[in-house]
């Protein structure tokens, strides 16, 4: 059964805007905090946002924090990444991860027990 399923990515210019949606189980939903990460070519998969399920809660990387918005649909078990003012730095392929609500460190992919398939943003300058 896939817990997690990321669309939403593509190819922008800088400057655009794009949002990413990861799909969750009921399950993940209730009884995990939902990350997001990326990772690009020749780099180490790096944090980039985290919410609590009730959407009160929120982390963001320094990179991103002021660009970036991660929110809940609550009706459909949805997590979504708002990405905006985007980077050529920003190209990466971005993964959905959950992270039990007892997690060490929400920063630490290590912590992540289920992952998506993952889905590739390609900023051009």
């Amino acid at each position: 059964q896939v817990e997690l399923a990321e669309s939403g990515g593509g190819m922008v210019q800088d400057g655009d805007s794009l949002r990413l949606s990861c799909g969750t189980s009921p399950r993940t939903f209730t009884g995990y905090i939902v990350g997001w990460f990326r990772q690009s070519p020749g780099k180490e998969r790096e944090f980039v946002a985290a919410i609590d399920k009730s959407g009160g809660a929120t982390w963001y990387a320094d990179a991103v924090k002021g660009r970036f918005a991660i929110s809940i649909d609550f009706a459909s078990y949805t997590v979504y990444l708002q990405m905006n003012s985007l980077k050529p730095g920003d190209t990466a392929t971005y993964y959905c991860a959950r992270t039990p609500l007892t997690s060490r460190s929400l920063y630490d992919e290590s912590e992540y027990d289920a992952w998506g398939q993952g889905t590739q943003v390609f900023v051009s300058s």
